[in-house]
């Protein structure tokens, strides 16, 4: 049990993370979700606010092992396989790979359960994983079969000749109806949680369209020339217009709804007969605007026409 005393007002999650800096606030997160947090003897939530002076106790828990890599009995909506790969539509609230800080089953663990053949990808704990998609974010993603098709995929992504395609709901005003944001990224010093715009972070650039108006915001297109952690969500904050559900970047008022970022598609070259795939995945029901998979199409093919548009650089 840990025993600590408030010493000023503030968040629970933020104060624990502060006061018991040896435990990562994923972890505290977590552990205050389960019940095992106490503020003066009551039950709390991460974003209570405690009072300076009240009394809270951590009861430990023994962590889930790290990079936990038993099959789970989850479905999966497969859009395409062959022996080669695979693209899989990822739903909402499934983690892309385990980590030290995931509790619950993720992605692999999902292939892994339906018995698929797996590359080794980059790391023992990711298997067949060539890219990622946040926790909360729905949509396609690519999974490779054997290591030749795993390394064919990633220097796709790497020169750029993927085309990662994504849709969003965001809040704001556009000063361009089409435009591209550069703007480096790294780790917020702040918020080890957080990825922030930083003159000295890795390059980030984000192509931006916006489709149209509906009831929840503006409906965007956005196309990923780099793939950094978080990079639509902080790029599209950093100019003002987060999106909508977003738990991490969008105001507290805007987070009601689940978060509205969708990979609607995404084209890759075959790595063995080298045939252009496009992949598809309308968004899911509870995304906030209606959009069909002969529009995503369409906007796959104007995409490759590379149409010039306003940079809107940050640092």
């Amino acid at each position: 049990m840990i025993t600590v005393k408030a010493d000023r007002r503030e968040r629970l999650d933020k104060l624990l993370a502060r006061l018991v800096p040896e435990i990562s606030r994923t972890r505290l997160t977590k552990w205050i979700e389960l019940g095992k947090v106490r503020v003066n003897g009551n039950p709390a939530q991460p974003k209570t606010i405690v009072d300076p002076g009240a009394n809270i106790q951590v009861e430990e828990i023994e962590a889930t092992p790290a990079h936990d890599l038993t099959p789970a009995d989850i479905p999966l909506e497969v859009v395409y396989e062959d022996e080669y790969l695979m693209a899989v539509c990822k739903p909402r609230g499934l983690a892309t790979h385990p980590s030290p800080s995931t509790y619950e089953p993720t992605l692999v663990n999902a292939l892994l359960g339906r018995g698929t053949a797996l590359s080794e990808g980059l790391a023992p704990f990711r298997p067949g994983i060539v890219h990622r998609l946040d926790k909360e974010t729905t949509g396609v993603i690519v999974v490779a079969k054997t290591d030749e098709a795993h390394a064919a995929l990633a220097r796709q992504i790497e020169r750029k000749d993927a085309l990662r395609l994504y849709v969003a709901i965001v809040r704001g005003e556009f000063a361009h109806d089409k435009f591209v944001i550069s703007a480096p990224l790294a780790r917020d010093p702040r918020d080890r949680l957080r990825m922030a715009v930083i003159a000295s972070g890795r390059r980030a650039v984000t192509h931006v369209q916006v489709l149209r108006r509906v009831d929840a915001g503006t409906l965007i297109m956005c196309r990923l020339e780099t793939g950094r952690t978080h990079q639509i969500r902080v790029h599209l904050r950093a100019v003002g217009c987060p999106i909508v559900g977003d738990p991490l970047y969008a105001p507290l008022e805007m987070q009601t709804a689940p978060m509205q970022l969708h990979a609607a598609a995404l084209q890759v070259e075959h790595p063995v007969s080298g045939e252009v795939l496009t992949f598809v995945a309308p968004p899911p029901a509870d995304f906030l605007a209606e959009l069909g998979t002969e529009e995503i199409l369409a906007l796959v093919t104007a995409i490759r026409d590379r149409t010039e548009a306003p940079l809107v650089q940050l640092d």
